[in-house]
Formats: structure tokens, C-alpha cells, sequence
């Protein structure tokens, strides 16, 4: 690596630093003046920041592989508001910290639906990470120390959108209702959340039996979000009698 390369990326011009040969001859070849080398150096530097941001963001959502919305069939189940799910993935939502909550039965997409709607909020600029539900109950469980537990807490805290996927399919002890329940109190008014479950609110209990904290946990979950229900038959299911 050369000296000039590596002051290059010392100061953080990432553009400048791999590309500096090719951008000086094509500085000389259009005889362009010094203000105009340095517009086009900042132009190009403020392009490269933007690629690397949104590449950044978008790792750490967490989101592995999906299927982009393109995909998604929208004929498919017998009842879906396609217009506030679109509107959903605009995220919009995220600048007035309110929720999503996608309700359905298994295999109709609320996982896809989650996904895109971190990956456009991560595209746009804003902080996101995807977790199951189980996933994210262990991780802070596993904290045995207050100290610990605190920082756990602002990995789910701290981003613009957190997208809780698969509440419903297991039911969770006391512990983890109040481990949900403060990260939901938390991040109420400050940050949004994406939650996908296949259970009404009203049986909710059966995932939290016994919890003391579950008509707060819901209320403050419901206080500012759209509940978008869609109702059909799995999509998987579909798939495997068409194979």
C-alpha cells in the first residue's frame, strides 16, 4: 500500500483511496479547475459515505434471506389491506415511534413483509434490527448481572425500528413476559416496533400465562400502532401441493 493510500484512508476517503489514480487522470484529461476537482471529489466521497452507510445498517438488521415484496401475492390471501401494508413499507411509521402489528395465521407472508419493511427502513437511513422473539427472550436471559443485563437491553432498545418476529408459536414463562415487557416500555414513545404474531390479543394470555404484565404490555404495544390482520391459507402449503 502506497503512502498516498494510506493517508488517504487515515483521513477516511474511502472513494479517493482505491480510486485516486483513475480520478487524477480523468482530472487532467477534462482540464478541470481546482474548485471543480474538489466538487467532484466531495460529490463522489459523499456517494461512497452513503453506500457504505446503507451497507452497514443493513448487516446489522439482522435480517438474513428474504424474498423481496416484489414476489409476494398479493391475490393470494382472502383478506390483507394492501394499501396500509404498503404504506407500512414506506416507513413512515418510524418518524411518529409508532408500531405494526401483523397478525395471521402461519405461512402468509408476515415474515417476508417484516424483513422488507427493515430492509426499506435500513435503505432509508435508519437504524433496525430483526430478531425473533425466542431469539431475542435468550439473549437476555442469558444476562445474570444488572450491568449486563442493561447493555442486552440497548441492542433492542436503542435502534429506530425493532421487528419482533414469531410471537405466538411459543408461550414463555414470567421471566421472559417482564424481559418483553420492559424492552416494550422502553422503547414506548421513543423507538417502533414490528411485531408479528399468529394470535389475537385476546388469547395472548395462552403465550404468557400467568403474567401480571400482559394488559400493560399490550397497552402500551397498541397505544400508538395499526393492527394489520391477514387471513388466508399458508402460502408453504400452496407451494408443496403445487410440487
Amino acid at each position: 500500500m502506497s503512502p498516498l493510500t494510506e493517508g488517504l484512508r487515515a483521513l477516511r476517503l474511502n472513494w479517493l483511496s482505491e480510486n485516486h489514480d483513475e480520478f487524477l487522470a480523468g482530472c487532467k484529461k477534462g482540464k478541470m479547475s481546482p474548485e471543480q476537482v474538489l466538487d467532484r471529489l466531495v460529490e463522489l466521497e459523499l456517494v461512497e459515505k452513503t453506500r457504505r452507510g446503507t451497507e452497514r445498517r443493513v448487516k446489522s438488521a439482522k435480517l438474513g434471506t428474504f424474498k423481496h415484496i416484489s414476489e409476494f401475492d398479493w391475490a393470494w390471501p382472502k383478506k390483507i389491506d394492501r394499501d396500509s401494508l404498503e404504506s407500512a413499507l414506506k416507513g413512515d411509521f418510524i418518524e411518529h415511534c409508532r408500531n405494526i402489528i401483523l397478525a395471521g395465521a402461519q405461512g402468509l407472508g408476515k415474515t417476508m413483509i417484516a424483513k422488507n419493511i427493515g430492509h426499506n427502513a435500513a435503505i432509508n437511513g435508519k437504524s433496525t434490527i430483526f430478531t425473533s422473539t425466542s431469539d431475542m427472550i435468550l439473549n437476555l436471559k442469558k444476562e445474570k448481572s444488572k450491568l449486563n443485563l442493561d447493555r442486552a437491553f440497548k441492542k433492542y432498545v436503542a435502534p429506530d425500528l425493532l421487528i419482533m418476529d414469531e410471537l405466538g408459536y411459543l408461550s414463555y414463562d414470567c421471566q421472559a413476559a417482564d424481559l418483553i415487557f420492559e424492552v416494550i416500555n422502553r422503547r414506548y414513545e421513543t423507538g417502533s416496533i414490528v411485531i408479528s404474531t399468529n394470535l389475537a390479543f385476546k388469547d395472548w394470555n395462552t403465550i404468557f400465562p400467568s403474567a401480571s404484565c400482559l394488559t400493560a404490555m399490550i397497552d402500551r404495544l397498541t397505544h400508538h400502532a395499526e393492527v394489520l390482520k391477514i387471513e388466508g391459507d399458508s402460502f408453504r402449503l400452496r407451494e408443496s401441493m403445487e410440487k
